[in-house]
């Protein structure tokens, strides 16, 4: 029994120590410390990294291998990760520990007046000083409580065995700036978990609740997938065209979303944008409309940035806008083949059109529609594309970014709503962005302005192109013709593209080359004609390869020393027969010649140029915006967040906290009071201490030593 009972205990006392090892260690300051560093690391990634965006962004950004790595991590939505959150937690046990291991002796502190010390321990402070005076110890006591209270200090007289101890503080509430702060951490911590997604994640660990992957319209969502009114925390999107209303918000998640139903419905009457005089807006803001849906009540408001409506505990932000469904006019030009007939097509944005006219089984898919584009005249080859030259494969400067509230700005105002400080702006009109896709489900994306623009002095309309989300635009330059269209270009282009039309422009150059007459051999006219007959079979391409980039495979061929020479005959040539055949398409179409001018001379050559580069623009009709009508959306961030105030009222305690541990400053001060031998007089003993010595305190002993010590007494 005896042996049992001491076994027995030997465990419990062991569990006992185990248990405050534990404890001493979580409330410990370098525990604290390491959860601080680990969450600050947590939070730049979480900054660095854009959170909660589709997954295939993800994917297409970090290549498969590390978006998995990153995926088991977490990171894609870092503030809601199980680890982020564990830390957290932690942190709120540790710093609640600390406050409960260290509070009470500090607010006993606070209240003590330590008066249990000793003659001899103040002797060995180092701020000390002695003074006798000829003043009784009672009339001394009583002087120096009323100069040490007159400094701003709390004073105590004790009897000490025949002496009197004044003992006196000031500063005491230092110590509650320790609790304050550690408290706000605990508080701020707490009102972080209110508002982040954990009431969410309850919900789908206890509720069944699930994120909704599919398509389908708000209303029909099942259930499990919506979250109810009485949910307590809550941040979503919802969007909402002019005219249109909603009474739900879509909260983003990893794999999917979840429908947010609200105790209102919002109706979009009309959404406003101002500008200042430079094209860039001032003024976003919609106005809604409000029904509450237990008392039909409805209040009229204006929604404006950084001036959210506030209703039943919900705040309504203006977060961004989007198209509502704008109805689209075009007109299209086929891009293979010799067929030049236009053709009139109509689309509405965030829908999709079939297209019958093209070459092939393809979709149009309207992704997106600018009425105005602001670029910057200033950059980069004088243009929204940024491209030199009329190379299609040059870089858009205007590449659109979308990082909060300003990244969306961007994507609706065009590249030059990024450079502030440049001031040479330029509303270059409408523009469209629609996907073509073929039946085997590829796509591509392409943006086209509506109106022409100015580019290293000539009027070019720029298509763009690109085969992947996250790479630039490439544009493609087509001249404007004397009637500001792309009808001469396309008729250029389906001229090339005609086998009759090119033998027929052959044709004519050789004719206009070498005059007709007696004296001149039909076999040189046949020579030229074949030569530019060549020229531009080449130049028109073999379905492989076409433009500049099947005549220099051609040149290769050459010897290289004649290359240079060959090079500039053949570009003589070409030019020439260019022209024929632009000549011979006017006169197929019945009409006249256009005028042998430097304007149209400088006209060919963009156009020639523009054909060599419309073979890295491969999209089988070009779609050109002639007409719209605009229908604005507004995209309204819908929050409930009961920790908003409790993270107010912690960053008051901080505030607080940190004021008095920086700003108050704790002095104690003791005067041991004694009997002059022989009965006459009094001998005191000052002291005083500080938690921080300072060259303030340095000054203040000195200044209070001059001031407690009479005299004309003597002190030391």
């Amino acid at each position: 029994m005896t042996t049992g009972s001491s076994t027995e205990g030997i465990l419990i006392r062991t569990k006992q120590r185990w248990v405050s090892d534990a404890v001493e260690l979580v409330s410990s300051m370098r525990f604290a410390i390491s959860l601080l560093t680990l969450i600050a690391i947590a939070s730049v990634i979480g900054t660095v990294m854009k959170q909660n965006e589709p997954m295939p962004n993800y994917v297409n950004q970090f290549g498969p291998f590390w978006f998995e790595v990153f995926n088991k991590l977490g990171l894609y939505a870092v503030y809601s990760a199980w680890w982020f959150l564990l830390f957290m937690g932690f942190l709120v046990l540790s710093t609640s520990l600390c406050i409960a291991r260290n509070a009470p002796k500090m607010l006993r502190d606070v209240k003590s007046w330590r008066d249990n010390v000793r003659e001899q321990s103040l002797r060995n402070f180092h701020h000390k000083a002695e003074w006798s005076s000829a003043e009784q110890p009672a009339q001394a006591a009583a002087r120096l409580a009323r100069q040490v209270g007159a400094r701003g200090y709390k004073v105590k007289l004790v009897d000490k065995d025949g002496s009197t101890l004044l003992a006196a503080k000031q500063g005491a509430a230092n110590k509650w700036g320790y609790i304050f702060a550690h408290a706000a951490i605990v508080i701020i911590c707490l009102g972080g978990l209110l508002d982040s997604d954990l009431p969410i994640r309850f919900q789908q660990w206890f509720y069944g609740k699930q994120a909704f992957a599919g398509n389908g319209i708000i209303s029909q969502i099942p259930e499990r997938y919506r979250l109810g009114i009485g949910n307590p925390t809550f941040r979503g999107n919802t969007l909402i065209p002019e005219g249109a209303s909603s009474s739900t918000a879509i909260i983003p998640q990893q794999d999917g979303v979840m429908i947010q139903d609200l105790p209102f419905t919002i109706q979009l009457k009309r959404f406003i944008i101002d500008f200042y005089s430079t094209g860039m807006p001032k003024l976003f803001a919609s106005e809604v409309v409000v029904r509450d849906h237990e008392t039909g009540h409805e209040i009229a408001a204006t929604i404006k940035v950084n001036e959210p409506l506030i209703y039943k505990n919900v705040a309504i932000y203006q977060s961004s806008f989007e198209d509502g469904g704008t109805k689209l006019k075009l007109v299209g030009y086929p891009m293979r083949g010799g067929e030049n007939s236009r053709f009139d097509f109509a689309g509405e944005v965030n829908g999709s059109t079939p297209l019958a006219q093209a070459a092939g089984d393809y979709t149009v898919e309207w992704s997106g529609f600018r009425p105005f584009n602001v670029e910057n005249m200033n950059s980069a080859g004088n243009g929204a594309g940024g491209a030199s030259g009329g190379d299609a494969r040059a870089v858009n400067i205007g590449k659109t970014v979308n990082q909060g509230f300003m990244g969306n700005l961007d994507k609706h105002l065009g590249s030059g709503a990024k450079n502030a400080n440049n001031k040479d702006f330029k509303n270059v009109g409408p523009s469209i962005q629609y996907k073509l896709r073929d039946k085997t489900g590829q796509a591509r994306e392409y943006f086209n302005y509506m109106q022409s623009m100015q580019i290293d002095g000539a009027y070019v309309f720029l298509a763009g192109m690109r085969e992947q989300p996250d790479q630039p635009f490439r544009y493609l330059r087509i001249p404007a013709d004397d009637n500001d269209s792309v009808v001469e270009w396309m008729r250029l282009r389906a001229a090339l593209a005609n086998p009759a039309l090119r033998e027929e422009a052959a044709r004519r150059y050789a004719r206009q080359a070498i005059s007709d007459s007696r004296d001149t051999p039909a076999a040189l006219r046949e020579q030229l004609q074949q030569s530019a007959q060549r020229g531009l079979d080449i130049f028109a391409g073999d379905g492989k390869t076409s433009g500049f980039i099947a005549v220099t495979h051609f040149l290769e061929k050459l010897p290289v020393a004649e290359q240079e020479k060959a090079a500039d005959i053949f570009m003589k040539i070409l030019n020439g027969s260019m022209w024929e055949l632009w000549q011979a398409a006017r006169a197929k179409d019945g009409l006249e010649p256009a005028a042998s001018d430097e304007a149209h001379g400088r006209y060919l050559q963009l156009a020639i140029n523009a054909l060599a580069d419309s073979a890295f623009y491969p999209a089988p009709v070009f779609l050109q915006l002639s007409s719209f009508q605009e229908i604005k959306a507004s995209v309204l961030q819908v929050t409930r967040s009961p920790g908003k105030k409790v993270v107010y009222l912690g960053c008051l305690f901080l505030v607080l906290g940190v004021f008095s541990m920086l700003y108050i400053r704790e002095r104690r001060l003791w005067i041991w009071i004694k009997p002059q031998e022989g009965g006459q007089g009094s001998h005191a003993l000052l002291a005083m201490s500080t938690q921080r010595k300072t060259l303030d305190f340095e000054k203040e002993f000195e200044q209070m030593k001059a001031g407690l010590a009479p005299a004309a007494d003597s002190a030391s």
